[in-house]
Formats: C-alpha cells, structure tokens, sequence
C-alpha cells in the first residue's frame, strides 16, 4: 500500500438499519479500487468485512470491520458497523475512528428504526452525514419518495447531488448535479453520457435547488449566483465539502452496490466531500486537541481476541506518525506497550504498514493490558482522550457453565467477550450468588454466548436472574428460645426472651440490648447478637435475607456452669425461629424506576403493558430531543420488567428505548407471595 499523509486520508463509517447493504457497499467499494480480485457477496458469505462465523449464520454484521481502498490518490479506510441495534457499540466505536458517517437508506423501505439509531449517533458525536440511497436496483425502489422522506425527517439540509436515472432494474445511471452531466452504468462500470430528454426539465430543477443549498453557505458564491453567473464546479465542490464538514448539508448518493451501479461514484464523493483527519480533529478528540504533527498519540476503538493471533487492537493514530514498530505508554494503565508488526485492517486480515500517518487506522496484536478506548502517547505525554460513552446495558442474564471444565473457564471467557464489547458487562450478584452477564438485548447475550463457545471453547448458558427478594415482618413480637442439654459432666444451657419489632425500608437489622439486673450476664450477649446474625441470610417465607427489623434483647436466664456463648447462640437461633413466624412475615420486592422514551403513537400500548406488569404511571411528557416522542415515567417491581427490553421493542418496533434504576423495596401482593414462597420450596427440594 502507498505511503498517505493525513490529508490524503478519509475514514468514513458505514451505519444503516440491518439489511441496508451496508457491507455490500463496503465489499463493491474495496472491489471497485482493484483491491480485490473478486466481488464478494453476502448471502454466499464470502465477504471481506463479515469474515465470522456468527455473521454468516446471521446474514448480518456483528462487528464493525476496516477496510483500507486507495482511489484518486486517497486512502478511504470503510469502517462496516453492525445494524442491528443490540449492536450499536460497535456503530459508536466505528464512529469514533471515523471522521464522517455515511448513512444508507434502502431505496426500498425508507427511513426506519436503525436508520434514526445511527443518525443519532453521529449527531451525537457530531460527525458529518452523507446520505446514501442504496439498493435502487430492487423492485418498488422509489428514490423520490425516499429523498421526501429524509427532508421530512432530517430536515431541508438533506441536499441530493445526484438524480438517479430510472428505479428498480431500470436504476441505469445518476446526474451529476455539480456539473449536470449523466453518468452511465453497464457492464460493472460506468461512461458518461447523455442526459435523458424526460429528465432535463428534473434534473434543471434538482440542480437549482442543490446550488441554492451550497451557495447558501459561502457569500461569494452566493452572490455569484445572486448575479446570475454559472457556478464552477470545483467551487461549488469546495463549499458543498465546508457544508459538509460544518453539517449544514447532507449529500444524497444513490447506488446499487450488488451491481456496482453508483459506487464510482459514491468513492469519488466520499473522497471530495468527507473532512480529512486534520480538518476534523478538533471534534475527534473534544477540546484535548494535541498537535496534528506533534508526539504521537493513538486510541485503540477495537479489541478483538483470535483464539489463534491473540489480542488484536485496532487503532486510530490522533497525532504523530508511526514509522515501524513503536512504544507507547498506556494513559490509563501506565504501562509502556510496544506496538510491532502493525498492519492496515482489511477484514480480517491485514497489510504491513511502515508508515501510519496521523488520521490513519491500523491495528496490532498481543497488547494484552489494552481495551478499547485506552489513548496511547509517547512517553512523557499526559494526555486522556475521551471514553467511549456506549449505552447502558439493559438486559440481563443469569450465566452457568455448562461442565466442570467449563466453570473453571467461565471468568476468563466473560472478561474476554467484555474485553471485544465494551457494551457487555459482567458481576456476581452477591444477594443471588449468580453471574450476570448484561447486555442491549437478548440477541446480543446469546451471541455473545455462541462467540464464547466458539472462540474460547468455553460453554455457557443463559436463563433469567433470579430477583434479588427480601423478607422482614409487620407486626411486633415477644419470643422465647431456650437451649438445653444434659449429657454427661458439663451440660448447655441459655435462655432468652426477645422483642422482634419492624423498621422503617432501608433501616437493616438492629440489635438491643435491654437486659437489667444481670438476667443475661454480659458476656453472654455478644454471643445472643451473633446468634441472630447468623440468621439474616434465610428468612422464614422463602429463605430471602431478613432486612428492616430490630431483636431486642430484655430477659433471659443462665446456669453458672452450663452456660456458654454457643448455648446462648442457639437460644437466640431458636427465639428467632419461632418470633419471626408470629411477626406477620412478609416478602418485599425490588422496585424499579423507568424513563421510557417511545412514539407518541404507542403511549397507550406501553402504558397498558406497564400495568399489567404491576407498574404504575407517574408522569409523562415530551421529550426534549426528539419530535413526536414521547417520555413515560414510570415505577414497575423489578420481577416484571426483567425482559422490558425485550417487550418494548415489540411493542414499539425497536423505536423506544429506556433507562432503569432502583428506588425502593416494597411488600409484594398476597397473590405474588405465594407464587415466590412455592417457587422457592420447589427449589429447595431440587437442591437448588
């Protein structure tokens, strides 16, 4: 590969709903560039950037992947991201590494849930948006019902610079509208040629309104326009590219990637319209901007693990320049790392890079104490870029090994699938005593799951957490526990008389001493509170901890030789045994607080889902940041909602999202108790 300087460099991220064509457009681009002596295609899974197994059997990308093109003198690094929504890390970490996103839109379907997903993502990081119209050799493709439906959406900004020339298999070429000549597909390539004669009246029409967008945002060429002067095309390219950049316009393309219909094209635009890295490095690192020329300095957007290579990092150099193998120290660990055999991304597999310029992506093996977002400097350089802010998971998953072999493998291979998807996350719930591996949805749990087997050989399975249930009691007690044993020379005795009371939520287990006139010597008392401690962990009801209740120690008797700190730690057991039980016992449950942000057009849906799930409304209202949403406040015991994210997103068709955090623990109904109460002797039979 060519040696490139940063600003002959373009990383552009390719982000779509599932199923847009995305790495489709990805494999055409790296064909068409002569990389490839042969065009991969999807559903023959043989595609560069869908190298794994899990992508194959899915017939979706899983995780994002680089491809490196050269074309007109530029290097075009293609970042493919996954679609599919449990997937948006991977379309985040894709979007850091890239200075502008491409979003394709099926010429087909239009705008849908993935579509808005990504958007936001980018906007989010404010990266530049091309828009790209993809697949128009299906049938009902439709590009101008599409191109009105990305105005309605995303505003007057969404500017085409491109008519296509016919839809569906008639899709045969596009206008260029910087120029108004036709380009003309056939034969996997593409000649200029004339414009159709039943076009010329759209195509004057769409031009005109593409220069009043671009001439709006520089003042001399709008007041060349003003003046009725023809507009050159390298200046009308230039301000298109500042429109670009500062996101005041959003290109339409128009291709039809399986046939190599637009993709030409679509290379020429993204290498003249998307900001090289050093026009958008002051947004890449958010203020902590280190000179584009200066040390380098490095952040690592993707960690993979091959059960054969090792630990893989691929990289986005921020500053400086790499020649050959390099040392740098990690800003979070402190470690000094050494970067050897780096090599440019092409899939999964790579080309030796001698050189990597500042803008460039690249990637290395074995940097084992290295995780994705971690920044890289020269020695001596203290500088943090900013994490990753990827959203938090929302589904959960009790895991269990499958074999022995396998337990003493399972923390390894979590750490591993949490190392590659830094939108996993996994803990041991102490209260249940399970591992949890948490993720966006079920699909990325299980995937995750299968990638473990796979890669690490480690067999896990998946089944719903237990709830994290409480008991405490209701009503106020006096009980009696005595201990007493005669078998042959010292003997065990220990008698006390214990008050159980209920406390206020969140008030724990308190102990008091009441005892006068020595009915309990004093040094015996320690032993009564350590008694009752011991039984915290199993209520009565179900075997849930005992919380929010207070044992008063007021009476008791002793025997000057049988007594003992064990015989007083069973009295105080066998009081609590049998006061618990009088004392109104019930089971309390987690509560959860849910902000649901949904359409305006399913709050009726979600709200009557919500209480059948025992929850209750507490407020609603627009939100702030998207029109025609809506944001549903609600509070909902933590059994019901264990698989809301799931729920949601057929209720919604994945528009709705939402955020959880526990608030209280409340008595469950009388109904409810009884399930939880059965459930748990069942277990206790099983052995479980």
């Amino acid at each position: 590969m060519d040696r490139y300087d940063t600003t002959h460099i373009r990383n552009v991220a390719l982000a779509a709903h599932s199923g847009a064509g995305k790495t489709s457009l990805a494999e055409a681009l790296y064909f068409v560039t002569g990389k490839s002596s042969r065009l991969g295609r999807v559903e023959e899974h043989n595609t560069i950037s869908d190298y794994d197994p899990d992508e194959h059997a899915r017939g979706m990308s899983i995780n994002l992947a680089v491809l490196a093109c050269e074309w007109s003198g530029v290097k075009v690094n293609v970042i493919d991201t996954p679609g599919y929504p449990d997937f948006v890390g991977e379309v985040i970490s894709g979007l850091h590494a890239a200075d502008a996103a491409a979003v394709l839109v099926d010429a087909t379907a239009g705008i849908e849930v993935g579509t808005e997903i990504v958007w936001g993502a980018a906007a989010d990081l404010n990266r530049p948006r091309i828009l790209v119209v993809s697949r128009m050799d299906r049938d009902n493709a439709d590009a101008e019902t599409v191109v009105d439906g990305l105005r309605q959406r995303f505003g007057a900004n969404v500017a085409p610079i491109q008519l296509p020339i016919g839809n569906g298999a008639d899709f045969r070429g596009v206008v260029d509208l910087l120029d108004g000549a036709a380009r003309m597909f056939g034969g996997g390539a593409s000649t200029q040629g004339e414009v159709p004669d039943d076009l010329a009246d759209d195509v004057e029409a769409a031009r005109e309104q593409l220069i009043d967008a671009v001439a709006a945002t520089d003042d001399d060429l709008l007041e060349q326009y003003l003046e009725g002067e023809d507009l050159a095309r390298a200046d009308l390219e230039r301000a298109l590219r500042a429109g670009v950049a500062d996101g005041s316009i959003y290109p339409v393309l128009f291709t039809a990637a399986t046939d190599l219909r637009g993709v030409r094209e679509a290379l020429d635009a993204l290498t003249a319209l998307v900001p090289s890295p050093d026009e958008a490095v002051t947004a890449a690192v958010d203020g902590q901007t280190p000179a584009i020329d200066g040390p380098a300095v490095a952040q690592v957007v993707k960690t993979l693990a091959d059960p054969f290579v090792g630990k893989i990092s691929v990289f986005r150099m921020v500053a400086g320049q790499i020649d050959g193998d390099a040392q740098l120290v990690n800003q979070r660990t402190g470690k000094t790392e050494r970067l050897a055999n780096i090599q440019f991304a092409v899939g999964k597999t790579g080309e030796p890079a001698a050189h990597v310029a500042a803008g460039d992506i690249a990637f290395v093996t074995k940097l084992d104490g290295v995780s994705t977002g971690d920044t890289l400097a020269v020695s001596g350089q203290t500088i943090q870029l900013p994490a990753f802010q990827l959203p938090a998971p929302l589904f959960e998953a009790s895991i269990s090994p499958e074999t022995t072999a396998d337990l003493d493998k399972m923390g390894s291979a979590l750490a591993r699938l949490v190392d590659e998807d830094p939108s996993l996350q996994t803990y041991r719930n102490e209260e249940t005593s399970e591992t949890i591996l948490a993720g966006l949805g079920e699909s990325h749990v299980q995937i995750s799951l299968e990638r473990a087997r796979r890669k690490f050989g480690v067999g896990l399975t998946a089944d719903v957490p237990r709830v994290a249930y409480r008991e405490t009691i209701r009503t106020t007690v006096n009980a009696h526990g005595r201990h007493k044993r005669q078998s042959g020379g010292h003997g065990q005795f220990g008698d006390v008389r214990i008050e159980f009371s209920p406390l206020p939520r969140g008030s724990g287990f308190v102990f008091e001493d009441r005892v006068v006139g020595g009915r309990v010597p004093r040094q015996y008392i320690p032993a009564v509170e350590k008694g009752l401690v011991e039984t915290l962990a199993r209520g009565t009801l179900a075997g849930y901890p005992m919380v929010d209740f207070k044992a008063a120690l007021f009476d008791g008797q002793y025997h000057s030789v049988d007594s003992s700190d064990e015989s007083f730690r069973i009295a105080a057991r066998l009081a609590y045994d049998q006061g618990i039980l009088q004392a109104n016992p019930v089971i309390l449950e987690p509560i959860l607080k849910l902000d649901i942000v949904i359409p305006d057009t399913n709050t009726g849906d979600v709200i009557g889902d919500i209480s059948a799930k025992r929850g209750q409304v507490l407020g609603m209202g627009a939100t702030e940041t998207a029109e025609g949403f809506t944001v549903v406040e609600v509070e909902a015991p933590e059994a019901e909602v264990q698989r809301y994210a799931t729920d949601l997103r057929s209720i919604t068709q994945g528009r709705g999202r939402f955020t959880r955090a526990f608030v209280r623990y409340e008595e469950v109904p009388p109904n409810v108790q009884d399930q939880i109460v059965t459930l748990a002797a069942r277990r206790r039979e099983a052995g479980g």
